[in-house]
This record gives C-alpha cells, sequence and structure tokens, in this order.
C-alpha cells in the first residue's frame, strides 16, 4: 500500500462516522468508537514488561544506598562517613536525577522515547562499575551524580512511553506497573545488602549488580517500537499503524483506523504548532497559557507531595535509623518496610484504573497523615531520657521502637497505595506539543524536592529533633491531601487527547467526572449497538 493510498483509506474512514463533541471539553464519540479493545495482548505485556526494567532500576539504586551507607567503613578513605558525607552521596544522585528529568522530555520529543532509555541504560552501566571500583568519598559522589543523570532520564521517559503504548482504559494499571518495578527494585536491593552486609568489601558488589539489569534492558530495546505518536510526529504514518495493530491486536481493521486517524488529528494540531513556534515559545506557553499551566500545576504539586512527606529518606536511611533504635539486624528490618512498599504497590495496581486516581489519593493520604504523626510521639517518648536526640549506643525502648516500626509499615503502606503511584500518571496530563517539556519539570519537581528532603534529613533530626522532623513531614502530608481534594481531577478512563478537555476553565474536578459520565454512556449505546447486530 502507497503512502498517498493509505491516508486516503484513513480518511474514508474516519468520514464515514459522524464525529461530535469537536468543543472542547466533549468526548467524541468517534473516539469513544475506536477504543474497544477488550483484551491485552501479549505485545503491550511484552514491551512493558521490557520499560519497567527502568523502574527496576530506579527502585535498586533507591533501595542499595542504605545498606552500602552502613557497611562502607573505611573504605573509601575515613574510618567512618560523617553526616555531611552520607547526605552528599546520598544527594548527588538526585541532583543527577534533577539534571536528567529535565533535559529527558525535550531530548525524548526530538529524538523518540526508546533512544533516551537506551542512553539511559549505558549511563547507568558507566556509573554502576565506577561506583563498584572507587576508593575515594569524592569519586563515589561523582558516580552517583552519574547514575542520578540515567535515573532521570529514565524516571521521565519510562512512565510517558508506557502511556503512550498503552491502552486507554489499562494506561494507569501499565504505570503502576513501572512503580511496581520501583518497589521491586527496592526489595531486591534490601536483600542484597542484607546478603553482602557481612561479607568484606560486599557494599561494591551491591552498587555493581545493578549493571545487571541496564544490560539487559538495553538489548531488548533493540525489539521495541517506537511510540505511534512520535511516529506519526515524524509522518511514519504506516510504522505507527502497525504498532496500532500489535496493541489492538483484536480489534477490527476499520477500528485501527479510527484509533489512527483520532492520534493524527492530535498530532497534527502538536505539530502545527511545533512548526510556528519555537523551544523557547512552547516552554513559556506552560505558564501563560493557562490549560498548560494548570496541567503543569498538577504534575509539579503531585511530585512534590511524593517527595516532601520524606519517604524516600526512609528508603536512604532506613538501615541507619533501625540501626540506632536498637534494632540488631537494621538491614532486615528495612526489607521489611520496603517488602510493605511492594505488597501494597500491588494493591494500587489492581484498583488505580477501576477506582480511579483521586478517589485513591483522597482516602490513602490520611493514612500517611497518621503514620507520621504516630511515628512523631513514639520518638518523643523514646527519647525523652536523651534530651530528644537519637545517641549512638543510647539504650531506647523495645516497645517504643516497635511502635516506630509500626508507625513506618502504616506510612509506607499508605504511600504506596496512592502517592507512589499517581504522581508518575503525570504525562497524562499534558498536550502532545508539551508532553515532554511537561513531564521534564513536573519529574525536576520530584528530585528536587528529593534533593531538598535527602540533604536535610541528617540536619533536620539533629535541629528540631526526631519528633519534631517526623510531626514536620506529617504537616506536609496534611497540606498535600488538601492539594489532592481541591486540585487533582479524575483523568482515569480518558484518552490522552481527552483529558486536556478538563482544564479549559478551571482544575476540572467536575467537568472530568461529566467528561468520564459521558463516554460510558457513548460505551453503553455502541455496546448496545453491538449487541443488536449479533442478534
Amino acid at each position: 500500500m502507497t503512502q498517498s493510498s493509505f491516508n486516503e483509506k484513513c480518511q474514508t474512514t474516519a468520514e464515514s462516522y459522524e464525529v461530535q463533541g469537536n468543543a472542547a471539553g466533549d468526548v467524541s464519540q468517534y473516539a469513544a468508537v475506536a477504543e474497544v479493545e477488550k483484551h491485552t495482548t501479549w505485545f503491550v505485556w511484552l514491551l512493558v514488561a521490557c520499560c519497567t526494567i527502568s523502574g527496576l532500576l530506579f527502585g535498586y539504586d533507591t533501595g542499595v544506598i542504605s545498606g552500602t551507607l552502613v557497611t562502607i567503613n573505611g573504605d573509601l578513605g575515613p574510618a567512618q562517613l560523617s553526616d555531611g558525607q552520607k547526605e552528599f552521596i546520598t544527594s548527588a544522585t538526585t541532583l543527577g536525577a534533577l539534571l536528567g528529568g529535565l533535559a529527558a522530555g525535550a531530548i525524548s520529543d526530538w529524538t523518540g522515547r526508546r533512544p533516551v532509555l537506551g542512553i539511559a541504560d549505558i549511563i547507568f552501566i558507566g556509573g554502576a562499575l565506577g561506583q563498584a571500583v572507587c576508593h575515594t568519598v569524592w569519586s563515589m559522589i561523582g558516580c552517583r551524580l552519574l547514575i542520578g543523570i540515567g535515573v532521570g532520564l529514565a524516571s521521565c521517559i519510562a512512565p510517558l512511553y508506557i502511556q503512550e503504548l498503552s491502552p486507554t482504559r489499562l494506561r494507569g494499571r501499565m504505570v503502576v506497573l513501572n512503580v511496581v518495578m520501583i518497589t521491586f527494585g527496592q526489595v531486591v536491593a534490601y536483600g542484597i545488602d542484607a546478603g553482602f552486609s557481612n561479607v568484606s568489601g560486599g557494599w561494591r558488589w551491591m552498587v555493581g549488580l545493578g549493571t545487571v539489569p541496564a544490560g539487559i534492558q538495553l538489548i531488548f530495546l533493540a525489539f521495541l517500537p517506537e511510540s505511534p505518536r512520535i511516529l506519526i510526529r515524524k509522518g511514519n504514518i504506516e510504522a505507527a499503524h502497525r504498532v496500532l495493530e500489535r496493541v489492538y491486536s483484536q480489534a477490527t481493521a476499520e477500528q485501527i483506523d479510527l484509533q489512527l486517524q483520532v492520534l493524527r488529528a492530535s498530532v497534527q494540531q502538536s505539530i502545527d504548532i511545533a512548526n510556528s513556534t519555537t523551544f523557547f515559545e512552547r516552554f513559556k506557553s506552560m505558564i501563560t497559557v493557562p490549560v498548560n499551566r494548570r496541567a503543569l500545576i498538577i504534575g509539579c504539586g503531585m511530585q512534590a507531595f511524593q517527595q516532601l512527606c520524606g519517604f524516600n529518606t526512609l528508603m536512604y536511611y532506613s538501615a541507619s535509623l533501625f540501626q540506632e533504635i536498637g534494632f540488631d539486624q537494621p538491614t532486615a528490618v528495612g526489607l521489611i518496610v520496603s517488602g510493605t512498599n511492594f505488597i501494597f504497590t500491588l494493591f494500587a495496581l489492581k484498583y488505580i484504573d477501576l477506582v480511579g486516581r483521586r478517589r485513591i489519593m483522597v482516602f490513602s493520604a490520611p493514612g500517611m497523615v497518621f503514620g507520621l504523626t504516630l511515628a512523631s510521639i513514639a520518638f518523643y517518648y523514646m527519647t525523652l531520657h536523651t534530651g530528644g536526640d537519637l545517641v549512638n549506643g543510647a539504650s531506647y525502648s523495645r516497645s517504643w521502637s516497635a511502635i516506630v516500626l509500626l508507625s513506618m509499615i502504616i506510612f509506607v503502606a499508605s504511600y504506596a497505595t496512592g502517592l507512589g503511584n499517581v504522581p508518575w500518571q503525570q504525562g497524562e496530563l499534558f498536550g502532545l506539543e508539551v508532553r515532554g517539556i511537561g513531564t521534564s519539570l513536573s519529574t525536576a519537581t520530584n528530585w528536587a524536592s528529593n534533593l531538598l528532603i535527602g540533604s536535610t534529613y541528617l540536619s533536620l533530626m539533629a535541629k528540631i529533633t526526631p519528633a519534631g522532623a517526623f510531626g514536620f513531614y506529617a504537616g506536609l502530608c496534611l497540606l498535600g491531601w488538601l492539594f489532592c481534594l481541591f486540585c487533582f481531577p479524575e483523568i482515569a478512563g480518558l484518552s490522552l487527547e481527552e483529558v486536556q478537555g478538563i482544564f479549559q476553565d478551571g482544575f476540572g474536578i467536575r467537568e472530568s467526572q461529566r467528561m468520564r459520565n459521558q463516554k460510558r454512556e457513548m460505551r453503553m449505546q455502541q455496546d448496545i449497538k453491538a449487541g443488536r447486530g449479533d442478534a
């Protein structure tokens, strides 16, 4: 089939349907008809499985540093790492991720999503090998910075790539699979930390083994397709059609052509904007265009909430914290926390598309507030005899230590159910013409907040006591919950192209529900028509 005849066929198919809902904020009947895929194909699961290795790398790096910090001893020069050196080593990765996240979206708009993931793997392999052979604090910091750039690239692009390749009805669940792999990576890291904790130089194996999944993904990427939206944007319509045929393998040819036409209409608008504006004008439009600004506020706000709640500091420093409060096997106790994170992320995997993003956030965030408040109370009474501070070598009540562990489990379970997953749906919020920019800014907000929290955690614990620090994090969680109540709309079930309509006149909490109801009614009508046809 020639390119011209292929285009004419798509156009003719599209014109055979009455297209309703062209006004902003309405759902196209034509789009609803195109989204009738009932089954998820092996191809979708395979490509998502490959993409989620990026999540595994993200989680592994987050988890492995916790065990590394307590087993390095004098291998980097000083007999014991100071708090400042620990913060530098931990925060270097976050700074690198901030830089990588800022660049990722814009680069992927130019090169495509898949090449950026390959670049991230190469950087990660180099950084992991460098860590394994370094002998000074500053070389360790440099390699952690390099790994951070890879993590930043992958954390931005993997969810975006998955969203653009997934069927609408399963888009949220597919992105949560990436988060499942993040938590699984943390569990694997804690398990490896525990296994090598008593081995001389074992921390080098801990950090070096990160090369394995990165190498595996780099090989698999050679066999994965590019995002159909990027292919259409580059004018490769036939390749985009082939990808859609594999994603929607049980759909009819007519439905595939309809889906392609929906994408082409949306992508053409982004192409027109890209051809008539510069990158800096599109960057500026994130603030000056109300639809983009509202999407950016939500994307950045949710990512900031995810980090300012203090979760990743728990991942970075959990082994050190549990060691200070008297647990004999702090790395093994940290494995309990990471295991809780993994299990409750599986819960989110099942329900995020059924229950919805907004509802999960509204009901899970109070559990985080409760867990952190309980931890603050426990730390207050536990440290009364040491002046409110955690003192190395001091003896603390086993009961209060157990309550701290319980509070951490409650906090992590609530986090994993909602906040650990929902912010990474950020790609849904932005139109294609600014999707790379928007996801980059949102991801950069995540890592900037992570950098702030990670680099101040130990100092905060020393300045305002552990009770004060965890009480402070509880207050930030309360503010985040209020943000979700008033600003975060429900976008489950809406296509990437339809989401933009909800931000026309505000944050779209009511408008999103109206559009979801409208789309549900259209699908019911289509099912009724299909039933009559079968009869």
